[in-house]
This record gives C-alpha cells, sequence and structure tokens, in this order.
C-alpha cells in the first residue's frame, strides 16, 4: 500500500492565515512532493453539524467557501482529492462500529475535546456527535488507510484517540487498518498562531482572524491594531518578543528576503529582534513590515480566489469528481472492516 494522506477542516467560515501556516501551506508542498499516492482533503461538514446542528444553512454556505480557499492555495485537483465528508455515508458506518471500541470515560479526557467544550459553553449539555468526534475523526482517517495526517498541535490528542481505536480493532479482529502518524509543522510558530488580539485561538466568533480572502485595507486595519508587548509603552522602552503576536506572526511568514525589499536597516529577523528587545524600535514600524509581509504573501492566493470565484460551477464540479473518489475508496474500506467483524453475511 502506498503512501496515504487525509486531513480537512471544518466549514464554519472562510479560513484564515492560522489555517494556511499550520496547514494549508505545508499540504501543498506534500502535494508537490511526489512522495505520496493518494491525497485526500476533507470538508468535514458532518462534523461541523455537531455543533451547528440548529444552522445547518450555515455549514452549507461555507462548502464552497472552503473549496475555494484550498484551491486558491494551491490544492490541486489534478494531485488531490476534495471531498465533502457527508456525502460519504460509508464514514458514519465506520463511526458507529468503532463507538465499541472507545469508552464515555476516554472520549471526556480527550485533552482536546475538553477545551472545545469549555470554549463552546457546553457545560453539561453537550451534543453526543460532539463528544463523539474523536471516533468519526478516526473513522475519516481509516477510511482512506491514511498513514500521515498532517495536523496542528491542539489535534495531537484526537490523532492519538485514533491510534488507539485502530490498534483496539486489530488487536481483536485481525490487523486491518492502518494506524496513522501525526506530521507536524517544521516552523514551531506555525502550530497555534495567535488571533490579532493575542488570545490563543485565531475564531470567528472572537473577531480576531485575518482571513486569506481578506482585501488590503482589511489586513492593514487588522495589523496595524494588533496585540504587542502591553509593557512596550514608549519606543525607548524594551520590549518582549516571546508571546508577542505580531513576533509570533513574523516567525511563522517571514524570511530574510522581505527585509531586503522592505526593511533594509536590518538582515534578518533575529536582528529585528534584537533590537526590539533592548529598546528603541517602535511597535508601528514591526507591524507596517508584517503588513507588507502578510500582503505579498496573500495576494496572489486572493488573485486566484477571485478567478474561482467567476465558476462556482466549476469547484462544485471539483468537489463531486473528490467526492466519487473518496465513496470508492471508504467502501472498498468498509468492506474490510466488515469482513474482518464477521458480519459480511452476504458476500
Amino acid at each position: 500500500m502506498g503512501k496515504i494522506i487525509l486531513t480537512g477542516d471544518r466549514p464554519t467560515g472562510r479560513l484564515h492565515v492560522g489555517h494556511y501556516v499550520g496547514s494549508l501551506r505545508n499540504r501543498v508542498l506534500l502535494q508537490n512532493s511526489g512522495k505520496f499516492d493518494k491525497l485526500f482533503f476533507m470538508i468535514a461538514d458532518a462534523q461541523a453539524l455537531t455543533d451547528n446542528f440548529d444552522h445547518p444553512e450555515k455549514v452549507r454556505e461555507n462548502i464552497l467557501q472552503v473549496a475555494l480557499d484550498y484551491m486558491s492555495c494551491g490544492i490541486d485537483p489534478a494531485k488531490s482529492h476534495m471531498f465533502i465528508q457527508s456525502v460519504v455515508s460509508e464514514l458514519t458506518e465506520l463511526t458507529f462500529y468503532y463507538m465499541n471500541l472507545v469508552t464515555l470515560a476516554r472520549l471526556e479526557r480527550n485533552p482536546t475535546v475538553k477545551a472545545e467544550i469549555q470554549l463552546r459553553g457546553f457545560n453539561h449539555s453537550i451534543p453526543m456527535g460532539f463528544l463523539t468526534y474523536p471516533v468519526s475523526q478516526t473513522a475519516d482517517i481509516t477510511a482512506f488507510m491514511a498513514d500521515t495526517v498532517p495536523v496542528g498541535e491542539d489535534q495531537l490528542p484526537m490523532l492519538e484517540q485514533a491510534r488507539e481505536i485502530v490498534r483496539r480493532f486489530n488487536e481483536l479482529y485481525g490487523e486491518t487498518l492502518v494506524e496513522p502518524t501525526a506530521l507536524l509543522p517544521d516552523n514551531a510558530a506555525c502550530l497555534r498562531l495567535p488571533g490579532t488580539d493575542g488570545k490563543a485561538k485565531m475564531s470567528k466568533s472572537l473577531g480576531n482572524c485575518i482571513y486569506l480572502a481578506d482585501e488590503p485595507e482589511d489586513i492593514r486595519t487588522k495589523v496595524m491594531g494588533m496585540f504587542t508587548d502591553p509593557n512596550h509603552l514608549q519606543v525607548s522602552d524594551p520590549g518582549q518578543t516571546e508571546g508577542n503576536p505580531v513576533f509570533m506572526y513574523l516567525d511563522a511568514f517571514c524570511s530574510d528576503e522581505y527585509f531586503a525589499k522592505y526593511l533594509p536597516d536590518y538582515a534578518n529577523l533575529d536582528e529585528l529582534k534584537a533590537h526590539y528587545r533592548r529598546g528603541g524600535l517602535g511597535d508601528v514600524k514591526v507591524k507596517k513590515f508584517l503588513n507588507n509581509v502578510l500582503q505579498e504573501t496573500l495576494e496572489p492566493i486572493r488573485a486566484r480566489r477571485k478567478e474561482l470565484e467567476k465558476d462556482p460551477g466549476y469547484v462544485m464540479d471539483v468537489l463531486r469528481q473528490g467526492t466519487e473518489v473518496a465513496q470508492a475508496a471508504a467502501a472498498e474500506t468498509l468492506a474490510k472492516v466488515k469482513h474482518a467483524m464477521k458480519i459480511d453475511y452476504f458476500a
């Protein structure tokens, strides 16, 4: 069996720069590396419904938006398969079988699930679909026999639970499923990009995102309003670069060539940080530099997106074709799972 990738995003809104540095940019590199035989990129609408079940129209309208973001960043339908999760019904059946392999207590201990429950204020009114998200994710991964799953750091507990379920299945029914491995971004700054307000999570509901489709003026406004070191009150004050969102964004996006173009007084980011730490460098100057870096990075993505927006029918055809490939792959895995469980009665 060849090398296979599965990853995806919930369609709860347009994708932002955190998605880009955390996964999307790397997905394009992996797609073009020639090291993988198949790449599946899932728009996880069924999982998005677990906490948007009362507003399904919100999920539906964002299917196209996520697909546009994928393709504008460089996901190529000639090399990768983009698909809609809910259309692949085999994933639901696999989830049902895997539920028997994990306990309620184990699901409740999952750090990612606990954090998301707290963020959404579910308290004791947790939708069962939301609580079983790790099981659903296991079905998504194993359905395509994916051995590699590009994720952000916050998703590592989810992947570890998937590995546990796979091991349990193989112990009970024989070696059938592939145990997946996480693939994290090489750049530590990309593991979790903070919101522009300094909060740990970038979220549409918090209004602290820079979206991939943002117009230049929107980007500039958001960057110039970014949270920095609260103790760096005067230009002459020494400043902190660790935990400073502006410098965290520069860590994620900046390379040396940007300095020659936009800030020639410095050779690289290390020199800029050193000046900020000893004092004498204002936040406005650093933010203007970050704005230039982001504008140059996002301009071709935005331009490509606008071209794709002219033909939404083409984008939906890409999703339809990718979903057909995904259905065929998932059906093959489901048949193997049912055979291993001895429930393929009429085979």
